[in-house]
């Protein structure tokens, strides 16, 4: 811990266990900070090995990036409320419209340029995953 980053540890991990996903037998892996300092490019990468995680094991992930987060197979939004009695967490599975104006909020805005890019995101996920083929986020 005294050289790494708890995000640059999280995205070791992630390599390592994208190179392991055949032979692990842990079912469940569970991912905060991997996206952590990363943008661009790197973040659509980070997004696919995780994709590609999930075809082996249930992945879960919490990310503050659209690229990481458009490329889940399901996309639940998280609140944090606090109030005088305590903090509360609520969870809320999305829809495919639900989804689009999420990553469109987490690109910045709800913007109908940040709209278009989000539908064009969940759209170019919708195919197989391949980081290792150099993975390109959508233009």
């Amino acid at each position: 811990r005294e050289t790494a980053s708890r995000g640059e540890m999280a995205r070791v991990m992630l390599a390592i266990k994208t190179v392991l996903a055949a032979v692990d037998r842990v079912p469940i892996l569970i991912f905060d900070e991997v996206d952590a300092n990363v943008a661009g490019e790197t973040s659509w990468k980070v997004g696919a090995h995780l994709r590609l995680l999930g075809e082996q094991h249930q992945v879960i992930c919490v990310t503050h990036l659209a690229p990481v987060a458009a490329q889940a197979e399901a996309h639940f939004r998280v609140r944090k409320e606090t109030s005088d009695h305590g903090v509360s967490v609520s969870l809320a599975p999305l829809g495919f419209h639900e989804r689009a104006e999420e990553l469109a909020r987490m690109l910045g805005g709800k913007s109908d340029e940040s709209l278009a890019l989000a539908t064009r995101m969940l759209s170019e996920t919708s195919r197989p995953a391949s980081p290792a083929s150099g993975a390109k986020p959508p233009r």
